[in-house]
């Protein structure tokens, strides 16, 4: 069966259909009204679709988050292991259940149209995408609240922390008003560590000790190297062919500058700072752990060593002492 015979196909009585988007499009039109595929993002009227809307949330997290963590200094740290537990479960099924709508979305035309024209031309910025863009995006500012959670419990506010979240609502803001088709290859890739990552995040708070926790940055890491490869691609592929078509590129990809050079600077910036954080936090580590073995294993030398001696004085007749070898009588 084809992708487009897939999608037209009618599930016969008796048979459940495997249909995200139909689940979807039922419970945004509840809600909303009106189709999800009839969702039209427009700047200054959609909420959350200005630049100084976007710079106002982040300018409030910012007072919250370091204002918060002045306020709690001299305070208890606050526990809300359900409330964490409920946000992380959350987000895992957001994050999992947009990865689902997603892949909906892109298989049939990537199967028909072929990778280049997904990520290039306009078959990665159809209707239905762009609803799910804009959904990705509003769970950006939810996702602000995990820095909140780490202040009201006192854990270290860390710059890459407290940079990634807001950096990363932004990102997604230049994508939306920049109509950048590649946008589809971060946010799932995103999507993916993410459902991973609140997974454990999760599984920790109800305190089940999970091995793989370094894979989930080695994971990201991956992640945007694949996102930087793509990105740059599409942005070459722009610039060369729009201010210098003697250069060798392939076509034209679609999108505004200004979205592929946000998009090109701050995925550069997350991955240095996230391999900076794993050479920090693991490798570090590793090498402490390693020193801290090898100065437990010394005394036993030391002592394996002060043994022979006592053995070989006590067979010669010869004491060591602290200053000067004394002949016994």
């Amino acid at each position: 069966m084809s992708f487009d015979s897939f999608h037209s196909h009618k599930a016969s009585p008796g048979i459940i259909p495997i249909a995200p988007w139909q689940a979807f499009n039922k419970a945004w039109t509840a809600v909303k009204g009106y189709p999800a595929d009839e969702f039209k993002f427009v700047e200054g009227v959609t909420p959350m679709s200005t630049l100084t809307e976007t710079v106002i949330i982040i300018a409030l997290y910012v007072v919250v988050v370091f204002g918060g963590r002045e306020f709690m200094r001299n305070r208890e740290p606050l526990k809300l292991n359900g409330l964490f537990k409920a946000h992380n479960l959350l987000l895992t099924l957001l994050s999992g259940g947009l990865l689902v709508l997603f892949i909906e979305q892109l298989a049939p035309t990537i199967w028909k149209n072929g990778l280049y024209n997904n990520i290039c031309g306009g078959d990665g910025w159809t209707k239905p995408l762009v609803t799910l863009y804009y959904l990705n995006y509003i769970t950006k500012y939810i996702e602000l609240i995990d820095t909140v959670f780490l202040m009201v419990k006192k854990k270290p506010l860390t710059f890459l922390h407290t940079y990634h979240h807001p950096a990363t609502a932004l990102l997604c803001y230049t994508q939306l008003i920049g109509h950048t088709s590649v946008s589809w290859v971060p946010i799932t890739l995103n999507l993916t560590v993410h459902v991973v990552m609140y997974w454990y995040y999760f599984q920790s708070a109800r305190g089940i000790k999970v091995w793989w926790k370094e894979w989930i940055t080695r994971l990201q890491i991956a992640q945007f190297i694949i996102d930087l490869g793509f990105v740059y691609f599409a942005s070459w592929d722009y610039f060369a062919s729009t201010h210098a078509p003697y250069l060798p590129h392939v076509g034209k990809c679609a999108g505004e500058p200004f979205a592929a050079i946000a998009g090109c600077v701050i995925l550069s910036s997350y991955l240095v700072l996230f391999i900076m954080f794993y050479i920090a936090t693991y490798r570090k580590a590793s090498s402490r752990r390693a020193a801290n073995k090898k100065m437990a294993d010394k005394p036993a030398v030391v002592s394996i060593k002060e043994s022979a001696v006592k053995m070989a004085d006590g067979c010669s007749g010869v004491q060591h002492g602290n200053s000067n070898l004394v002949a016994r009588k």
